[in-house]
C-alpha cells in the first residue's frame, strides 16, 4: 500500500517543475520533472505495479529518486525546500488564467513581486506590461482577474465547501459530549451552491463544545460565540467557508433540524398546516394553542407523521407540491439503491488507480457490477486510449471478471464526439465494447445546431449506451456549450440512448431540473461518478441528491438494475 496515489504523485512533480519556473532555474531541471509526470501519466501501471520508476523513458535516476520518496512518504526534501523559499503570496496567483510558473517568475524576479496586491499595484502603474511576455492587453486582464479574485461571492459552489464538511464531521464525531449531530441548510436539500453551513448538534454540554469548535485548525475568524450558537469562518486556501452551529437539548433536535433544512417556502407550508390544526411549529417543537402544550419528537419522521404526512426528503422541500405529492416519494432513488457505477477511469488514461484497484473499491462499497471507462484517443492531453491500447485493456478486464462469482465489470470507453461530428472509435472497434459512453470535451464555442449535430450523431450509432454531463457545465466556472436540452432529451428518447447525471461536484450534471424533464419523457438516466481517483467515487452521494431533487424514481436510473437487467435492455435499443 502506497502513501501517495500516481496521480498524486504526477501532480507533485507538475508542482515541483511550476515552482522551479519560480525560481527561474534552468529549463533543462525543470523540463527534467515535466518529462517524468509525463512518463508516469503514460504508463498504464499503478504506483503498487510499478516497482522501479527508473525504467522508464523520462524518468532519470533523480527524478526516480523523488518520486521514491513521495511514494514511501507522501512527500520529498525537495518539495518542502521549495515551499520554503518561495514567497507563500505567489501560490494564488497561479489560480489566474494564463500565469503559470514562468510568468510568474518573470514577475517575482523583474519586479519583485510576492503577492497579488503587490501585482495589482503593479499593474495600476503599469508595470507588467513592460515585461517581456506580457503586454498591456495582458496586464488589464490580469487587473481585472485580481479585483474579480478579491470579491466574496454570496454562495459558494458545493465543491468548494466539502473539504470543510469532511473536516467537520470528523471533529464532531470525535467530540464525546456531541450526541447527535447533522448539517442542514442547503447542503442538506443537495443544492449546487450553498451560502453557507448549518450544523444542529444534540448536547447536554453546549460549553464544553462550543471551546472545541472555537479551537479547530482552519478557523480564520470568530463571527459569535454563544451559549448555543456559534458562527465561524474557516479558510481553505482562497476559500471562505461560513459555518453556524446551534446546540440544543436533543427532545428539540429534530424540529430545529427540520426548520433550518428549510426551504423557507416549505417551512410557510408546514407552519399553515399546523395553523389548520390549531397548533404553532418553532424551533423548539410544536405548540398547541389551546393549551400552551409543547411537543417535542424523537425524528423528522415522527414530525411529520404528527400531520399525517409520510417523512418527506430534504431535496424536495421547495415548497411547491412536496405536502400533496408526499405518499409519491417513497419510490425516489437513494444511495442505498445503487448497485454501480458506469463511469470512471484508471491508470490507463489519467486515473489514479489500476482496474483492478477501482474494481475493488466498487465491490468494498457493495456494488454488484461496474464498467471500466477509460478516455478515447481524440484527448491525448489524458492518455486516451488508442485501439490497441483499447483492445489489451479490455482483455485484462475480461480476464480479471473471471476472478469474480459475485460482481461483474463492464468493458467501457469515454469516446469523445470530435469537432467534425464523427466519432472517436470506427464501428468494428465499438461493437465489442460492453458500454460505450460519448461525449464533448472540445470546440465548446460551436452553434447550437453544430453541438446538436454532434450530439444526435452519438444518439443515433446503435453501440452508444449513454451521453456523459450532457450539457458541459462547471458549476459557478463554466456555462457549457449551446445545448438544445429539450431536443436532447427528445433523442435521447427516440434512440434509447441514457442521460448521465455526473456526480462531480462541479458538475452535477445533467442538473435536476433537466432530469425531472428528461424522467417525465421517459428517458433513462445513470448516476455516475466519473471517477479519476478512489476518494472520487464518494460523489456517488451528491449525484443521488440531484437525482432526488430532480424526483427521479429507483426504476428509472440504470444504475439501480442489475448487471443482467442492463444488458438485457443495452441490447433491445441496439436493435
Amino acid at each position: 500500500m502506497t502513501a501517495i496515489d500516481k496521480k498524486s504523485v504526477i501532480q507533485e512533480l507538475e508542482r515541483i517543475a511550476v515552482y522551479l519556473e519560480i525560481k527561474g532555474e534552468n529549463a533543462f531541471r525543470v523540463s527534467a520533472y515535466r518529462k517524468a509526470a509525463q512518463a508516469l501519466e503514460q504508463d498504464e501501471r499503478s504506483l503498487a505495479e510499478l516497482e522501479d520508476p527508473s525504467v522508464l523513458n523520462g524518468v532519470g535516476k533523480g527524478t526516480a529518486g523523488i518520486i521514491d520518496d513521495l511514494v514511501k512518504t507522501g512527500s520529498t526534501e525537495l518539495l518542502d525546500q521549495l515551499k520554503a523559499e518561495i514567497p507563500e503570496g505567489l501560490i494564488p496567483l497561479l489560480k489566474l488564467p494564463g500565469l503559470g510558473g514562468k510568468k510568474i517568475g518573470k514577475l517575482y524576479q523583474e519586479l519583485n513581486i510576492t503577492s497579488a496586491a503587490d501585482l495589482k499595484k503593479a499593474c495600476e502603474e503599469k508595470q507588467v506590461r513592460d515585461l517581456s511576455g506580457f503586454g498591456a492587453k495582458t496586464e488589464e486582464k490580469i487587473y481585472q482577474e485580481l479585483e474579480d479574485m478579491g470579491k466574496r461571492p454570496e454562495r459558494l459552489p458545493v465543491s468548494a465547501v466539502l473539504p470543510a464538511v469532511a473536516d467537520l464531521n470528523s471533529a464532531l464525531d470525535a467530540i464525546e459530549e456531541v450526541d447527535r449531530f447533522e448539517l442542514a441548510g442547503s447542503f442538506r436539500r443537495g443544492r449546487e451552491t450553498v451560502k453557507d453551513l448549518d450544523y444542529i448538534i444534540s448536547t447536554e454540554y453546549p460549553g464544553e463544545v462550543g471551546e472545541r469548535l472555537l479551537s479547530m485548525e482552519k478557523v480564520s475568524a470568530v463571527i459569535s460565540s454563544g451559549k448555543t450558537k456559534i458562527s465561524l469562518e474557516l479558510q481553505y486556501d482562497d476559500v471562505i467557508v461560513p459555518v453556524d452551529f446551534r446546540m440544543v437539548q436533543d427532545e428539540s433536535f429534530a424540529t430545529i433540524l427540520h426548520h433550518f433544512t428549510g426551504s423557507k417556502d416549505h417551512n410557510v407550508l408546514m407552519r399553515q398546516r399546523a395553523k389548520n390544526n390549531g397548533e404553532k411549529i418553532s424551533e423548539y417543537g410544536v405548540e398547541i394553542e389551546a393549551t400552551g402544550e409543547m411537543l417535542h419528537f424523537a425524528s423528522e419522521a415522527e414530525f411529520f407523521s404528527h400531520f399525517d404526512l409520510p417523512w418527506i426528503p430534504p431535496e424536495v422541500r421547495n415548497g411547491t407540491t412536496e405536502l400533496e405529492e408526499a405518499e409519491t416519494y417513497v419510490d425516489l432513488v437513494s444511495i442505498n439503491d445503487i448497485q454501480a457505477d458506469l463511469h470512471m477511469h484508471t491508470t490507463w488514461s489519467d486515473g489514479a488507480q489500476s482496474i483492478e484497484e477501482m474494481v475493488e473499491a466498487c465491490r468494498n462499497r457493495g456494488y454488484s457490477f461496474m464498467a471500466i471507462t477509460d478516455h478515447g484517443k481524440f484527448l491525448k492531453v489524458a492518455n486516451g486510449l488508442s485501439d490497441e491500447r483499447l483492445q489489451r485493456q479490455h482483455e485484462e478486464i475480461r480476464q480479471l471478471r473471471t476472478a469474480y462469482d459475485d460482481f461483474d465489470v463492464f468493458t467501457g470507453i469515454e469516446m469523445d464526439i470530435l469537432p467534425d461530428g464523427t466519432l472517436d472509435y470506427a464501428d468494428d472497434v465499438l461493437k465489442n465494447i460492453d458500454f460505450v459512453i460519448a461525449s464533448i470535451h472540445s470546440s465548446f464555442n460551436q452553434d447550437e445546431n453544430t453541438i446538436m449535430a454532434r450530439l444526435e450523431t452519438a444518439c443515433n450509432h446503435p453501440q452508444v449506451a449513454m451521453i456523459a454531463h450532457p450539457t458541459g457545465r462547471l458549476i459557478e466556472k463554466r456555462p457549457g456549450y449551446r445545448v438544445d436540452v429539450d431536443r436532447l432529451i427528445q433523442k435521447a428518447y427516440e434512440t434509447g440512448t441514457i442521460l448521465e447525471i455526473n456526480a462531480n461536484p462541479n458538475r452535477l450534471d445533467l442538473s435536476a431540473a433537466w432530469a425531472e424533464k428528461a424522467q417525465a419523457a421517459g428517458v433513462k438516466i445513470a448516476v455516475n461518478t466519473d471517477a479519476h481517483r478512489y476518494e472520487m467515487l464518494d460523489h456517488m452521494e451528491l449525484g443521488v441528491k440531484t437525482a432526488r431533487r430532480a424526483k427521479l424514481k429507483k426504476e428509472n436510473v440504470v444504475n439501480t438494475w442489475t448487471a443482467a437487467q442492463l444488458k438485457a435492455w443495452l441490447t433491445s435499443t441496439d436493435e
